[in-house]
This record gives structure tokens, sequence and C-alpha cells, in this order.
């Protein structure tokens, strides 16, 4: 089976550019047009910051687009939330995130995850939001949940889905600080398990690493790429919508292969932010 991963899409409520002329929805629109010939697609996943602003139209336009793009392919599409989303919004509109699913945990803070079975292949959904905070953390009920539903390996293994990345590149401190807080509590509920592979997105670039016996992978935004050629403690986010195709029964697999919307303006800065401005949103989002 073959995953779309799509990441960070942030559309709004008005579906225009923002003052810095990042347009969520216009570029997902774009890059649905780019793969539109991808075959075998079986699932599109959507790991996270769905909204820029938490409103219930952007969820809706967002479902609205990716239903389009998959209905006629027979794919089913998964939504997990990130630290743009608004809990009570995700619900209204998407529900637990999967149109169908086997378990869903309804945790006291709202968090909500869920698994689902396509083709074989397992699919879980994991709600890393912290209210007001750019990092991210799994409660431990979730964890609990988790490790129950993985008690009995699928036919095909297990892939969980969530936005905050349980890695970090050495050096870069937004990373470090706005990665998943508790990834040592996540590898211990995998370890030994079915899972062989973790989608995130968050940090709005490629990157991949290991996580217990799981293949790691951050995919790069919808919206902008972050672009580390920068100055160390600056960043720079750049047009370019983006995407990966996940192809889970290649041999030697997964597979992971990027895929980059023709994008006029593909490399143009969106913003850049010094290293004041770094420290100053560190500081306001960090824990």
């Amino acid at each position: 089976m073959r995953i779309l991963h799509l990441s960070d899409t942030h559309l709004d409520r008005h579906g225009a550019p923002d003052d810095d002329g990042a347009d969520g929805t216009a570029a997902l629109r774009l890059l649905l047009r780019e793969v539109e010939h991808l075959d075998g697609v079986g699932a599109v996943v959507v790991t996270g910051d769905i909204a820029d602003d938490g409103s219930r139209e952007a969820y809706a336009r967002t479902h609205e687009l990716l239903g389009a793009y998959a209905a006629p392919r027979g794919a089913r599409v998964f939504y997990a939330t990130g630290n743009h989303d608004d809990r009570a919004a995700f619900a209204d509109v998407l529900g637990s995130g999967h149109t169908a699913p086997d378990a869903v945990y309804d945790g006291p803070a709202g968090e909500r995850a869920a698994a689902s079975t396509v083709d074989g292949h397992r699919l879980v959904t994991l709600d890393s939001l912290v209210p007001g905070k750019g990092y991210g953390h799994l409660s431990a009920g979730q964890l609990g949940w988790l490790r129950g539903v993985l008690t009995t390996p699928a036919p095909h293994g297990t892939v969980l889905a969530f936005h905050h990345p349980p890695l970090a590149l050495p050096g870069v401190e937004v990373q470090r600080v706005f990665g998943l807080h508790n990834a040592a509590e996540l590898a211990d509920a995998i370890d030994g398990t079915d899972v062989r592979l973790i989608l995130c997105g968050h940090f709005h670039l490629q990157l991949t690493g290991r996580l217990a016996q799981a293949t790691v992978w951050v995919t790069p935004g919808v919206v902008t790429r972050i672009d580390l050629t920068a100055p160390p403690g600056t960043e720079r986010a750049v047009h370019g919508p983006s995407a990966t195709l996940v192809d889970l029964a290649a041999p030697y697999g997964p597979l992971l292969h990027t895929l980059h919307a023709r994008d006029p303006r593909m490399g143009a800065t969106v913003y850049e932010a010094d290293a004041p401005e770094m420290s100053e949103v560190i500081a306001r989002l960090g824990p």
C-alpha cells in the first residue's frame, strides 16, 4: 500500500494569503494537482496543523479538497492534530480523524487517538497537542491505550502518525524545544511491537531517524518549507509545497520519497526570523 503523507497545510477561514504571502489553500490545491498521477495510493495522512487559525471553515475546506482527491482513488483520509489546531473544531468537522475507526481513545482533556486498518496495515493517529504551546506531549492515557492496541499485531504491521517529531537535529534549538517531549515514553510503549514506521510533521522539512525499532519520518510542510541554510539560531521559511509518498509494500521498505510541487516561487523567502525573534518564540511557546 502507498500513503500520501501531508503535514502543515495551515489553512484559515479566509482562504487567502497571509501577511507574509503564505497561502495554505492555494498551496494545498497546487500540491494535489501535482500528485494527481500517483497510483496505488490507499491512504492520505495529514499529520497536524491542518488549520492555521483553528477554524471550522479551515477544517471543512481541507476535508473537501482531500476528499475530492481521495474518493476517485478509493483512498481513505486520516487526520491528526498539531499545535495550531483546535481540538473542539477539529472534532466537530473531522471527528476522530478517521472515517470508520476500529478503536478510538477519548481523553479527559479532549485529546483523541484512533486506529484503523487499511489493506492489512494498521494506521494509528495520536494527539500530541499541548494547547497554547509549540512542543508536543503524549498523555499517559493515550500511551496506555496504544499499548493495548498493539498487543494484537496487524497483518502487515502498524504505522503511527502524529505531529511533533520524537527526534531533532543536533544543534537546532527550535527543534529540540518544540519536538515531542516524552519520546522515551513512546519508545518504551512501542518497543518490540509491530510498529515499523512513525510519520510526523511540524518542522516543515524532511528528516529521518529511528525510535526503538521504528523508522521515524518527518515530512516537509505544504504551506512552507524551512531552509536550514539560514544562519544558526535563525529561521527561514520558503515557498514550495511538499509531501511524501510512502510505499509500505516495496522491497526493503518502507520507502519514502519526497514530492515537491512545481511552484513558480519555489525557494523564494516567505519570512526570515533573526536570532532574537527565535529566542522570543522559544521562550513564549516552549515549556
